[in-house]
């Protein structure tokens, strides 16, 4: 009996180990998570989502998150290809594609592809010139993706999206670029004057065929001026009365001429 008492604490240690080993051998990962087992040191495979167990002590798990991951890439000093300095940041979209290889092809793989994000930004930039930078923004983001993505791929890395973010560009850069603009909008008023001007020289010269063919209607454009004038009653306005006009009136009420009897 004694015995018996004796052994009790024994196997309540012995429950306490079971218990643990029991823990220790049952896993579970969530639906976006896989875990990458190790036994004794070689990769096995990965497994998930769910419980699953493993070999206490021999199996050893490591999760991988396989959501899409936001990287920024923090703003830097570039040089462009036509030597403008100027300041850029970016974000990377990324995500694991296979959880064995991102942890056994690199140590930190999150890291890696920040370091690759940062020199691809700058390289991609120097190999640009600002205008294309400027205008072509999304030819530049493909092309630095593209790069990223070629070089993570070892390591189960697939790139999604990379966004050129922000562009700071210096002050005299800023100033110039300005002026260009406002040589360039009004390079186009002037253009766009000259059309119209010419546009009205071609309809004054049809107006004016036909007043030469039609005498007349400059006596009537005359009158309508004298309309539109006469509306505005704040000021005194003179006009010249043309002698054609005038002509006309002595003709019409010449005594003489009137008074002539027929023979």
């Amino acid at each position: 009996m004694e015995a018996l008492i004796g052994l009790i604490p024994c196997l309540g240690l012995l429950g306490v180990f079971v218990l643990f080993l029991l823990f220790s051998a049952v896993k579970v990962v969530q639906e976006y998570e896989r875990g990458v087992i190790f036994r004794l040191g070689r990769f096995v495979g990965a497994k998930g989502p769910g419980i699953f167990f493993i070999v206490p002590f021999i199996d050893r798990m490591m999760k991988v998150d396989l959501r899409t991951v936001t990287l920024d890439v923090p703003s830097q000093e570039a040089i462009t290809l036509d030597n403008v300095t100027l300041k850029v940041n970016a974000v990377v979209y990324f995500r694991v594609m296979d959880p064995g290889k991102s942890i056994i092809q690199v140590e930190d793989y999150r890291r890696a592809t920040w370091q690759i994000a940062q020199t691809t930004l700058r390289n991609v930039i120097g190999q640009s010139e600002l205008d294309d930078l400027l205008a072509n923004r999304e030819k530049v983001n493909e092309e630095i993706r593209q790069i990223i993505d070629d070089q993570t791929e070892p390591w189960g890395i697939k790139v999604s999206i990379v966004e050129v973010k922000d562009v700071e560009l210096p002050q005299a850069m800023q100033r110039a670029m300005a002026r260009q603009a406002e040589a360039e909008r009004e390079k186009r008023a002037k253009i766009i004057h000259a059309s119209g001007e010419f546009e009205a020289s071609k309809q004054l010269a049809e107006a004016a065929e036909i007043i030469a063919g039609e005498p007349a209607t400059l006596q009537l454009r005359y009158l309508q001026t004298l309309t539109e004038v006469a509306a505005e009653k704040n000021s005194t306005i003179i006009f010249p009365l043309p002698i054609d006009i005038i002509s006309a009136l002595l003709t019409g009420f010449n005594p003489k001429t009137n008074d002539k009897t027929p023979e």
